[in-house]
């Protein structure tokens, strides 16, 4: 009986450890997805600011200042709408994610459960 009940303890540590590996690499997964969207719109900002920069400098009387009012305002706009939409990326990764890993905790729950309802139906056949 102990050496039956110690070989599904150590199926049941084995399936969890096996699932808690393929929940570790669907997050990080997840997170390096994230992070490549969050560094792609960076660089995308960081050059559209840098080029907005190198323009406001060469700005040498009024008439050239006053373009760049409106030229500001569009490069506002579009790092505002950039951001919204990489923030609707993310969160969708994340709910991706989310579920991929409650997947896998549902498949271990069954098969949990299968691994203990199994003997407890066999040895109430057997009585």
């Amino acid at each position: 009986m102990i050496t039956t009940w110690h070989k599904q303890a150590f199926a049941l540590g084995k399936q969890f450890a096996d699932a808690a590996f393929k929940a570790q690499a669907t997050a990080l997964q997840g997170l390096e997805q994230i992070g490549e969207a969050q560094l792609k719109a960076l660089e995308a900002q960081a050059d559209a600011g840098v080029a907005f920069a190198a323009e406001a400098a060469d700005a040498r009387d009024l008439e050239a200042t006053r373009t760049l009012w409106g030229k500001g305002l569009t490069l506002a706009r579009a790092q505002v709408e950039q951001g919204f939409a990489v923030n609707q990326q993310i969160y969708a990764i994340a709910v991706k994610t989310a579920e991929s890993i409650g997947e896998l905790a549902n498949a271990q729950l069954k098969a949990a459960n299968e691994a203990f309802a199994t003997p407890a139906a066999a040895k109430k056949a057997a009585r």
